[in-house]
């Protein structure tokens, strides 16, 4: 009987001890070290607006920690972000094809290469008060267009004028500035180079009808991409497994953006409180179909319309060298590429 007794003592004892051993070794696990997150910088290329609600949905959501990243959003400097980024100063940019296009083709280029693309289709155009009447690209005969002074708005409109049989001589063309497009087109001018993602939904917001020219409707080589994301060609070669985890995380911050396009918009005005909300609201319904329209997946790219556009500012005298494609766009870092 004694010795019953201490057998189960002992069988106590040793049931104690490894209850004991297993709190110790589970409190050990709890305490160890986590991997430290990698902190990145992602460079905008303008204000804060619906084009980046996807980067602010995956920081809010926590998408970027997910991945181990711990994310910082820069508002722009001067002259864009492919500048920056090719200098070292963040890992991801906001950008276009037709910066990239530049910096690719120039004297000294940079190198950057773009990884994704935000929306699949331009959505830029010319605008114009309905009273103006100017429906296509001949109507802008008679009428001044006001815009930044840069050389591809001449050859733009040069070129669209020319596909409706419109005589370039008769527009004239006049440098105001980054001026807001109602006042613009109320106070100073005619037409102006916009973005329908935003003051063309705008319009449809403040009532202000407006005639609007989408640019691809009469030149699909001006279909370009913009924005785009874009990284150094060093981080490409050296770090291609960051770049995975940041698109990964960027692209469900997109995807939340095209199935909850209401909860994504509040997430960009926390971040973002100086924004319309309700042009804010239009817009993010109106990008919402936009940001991966009729492609296989989201952010991916057609070298083909990277050529075309190349092709035609090279032709227009607007670059001095011609664009491989292939050293533009890199699309294998996208989820999508995998499925």
């Amino acid at each position: 009987m004694m010795i019953q007794n201490k057998l189960k003592k002992m069988e106590y004892i040793v049931l104690f001890l490894l209850c004991l051993i297993g709190v110790i070794f589970s409190c050990s696990i709890c305490i160890l070290p986590k991997e430290p997150l990698r902190e990145i910088k992602i460079l905008l290329e303008w204000v804060p607006n619906t084009n980046h609600t996807g980067v602010y949905v995956a920081l809010e959501k926590g998408f970027y920690r997910e991945e181990g990243l711990e994310v910082s959003i820069i508002q722009p400097e001067e002259g864009g972000a492919a500048p920056f980024i090719a200098a070292g100063q963040g890992e991801f940019g906001f950008s276009s094809q037709e910066q990239v296009t530049f910096a690719l083709t120039s004297d000294e280029p940079l190198p950057v290469v773009a990884v994704a693309a935000i929306l699949q289709h331009n959505t830029s155009g010319f605008a114009s008060p309905i009273a103006k009447e100017i429906k296509r690209p001949r109507d802008f005969e008679g009428k001044q267009y006001g815009g930044w002074g840069s050389p591809i708005e001449e050859a733009t409109i040069k070129a669209l004028m020319e596909y409706d049989s419109g005589d370039f001589t008769k527009t004239e063309i006049v440098t105001i500035g980054a001026i807001d497009f109602f006042a613009a087109v109320q106070q100073y001018v005619d037409y102006t180079w916009i973005y329908y993602g935003w003051d063309g939904v705008a319009s449809e917001v403040t009532n202000f009808p407006i005639n609007f020219i989408f640019l691809q409707d009469y030149a699909p080589e001006l279909d370009y991409y913009t924005p785009v994301i874009i990284v150094s060609e060093e981080l490409r070669t050296g770090e291609p497994e960051l770049i995975k985890k940041f698109l990964k995380a960027t692209e469900k911050g997109y995807q939340f953006s095209v199935s909850h396009p209401e909860s994504a918009v509040q997430i960009l005005l926390k971040h973002v409180p100086e924004i319309d909300p309700e042009i804010a609201l239009a817009s993010q319904r109106y990008l919402a179909e936009e940001y991966q329209s009729d492609a296989p997946y989201w952010g991916v790219m057609e070298a083909k319309r990277w050529e075309n556009y190349a092709r035609w500012l090279y032709e227009k005298g607007l670059i001095d060298r011609k664009l491989d494609a292939e050293t533009a766009i890199d699309n294998s870092f996208l989820l999508g590429k995998e499925n």
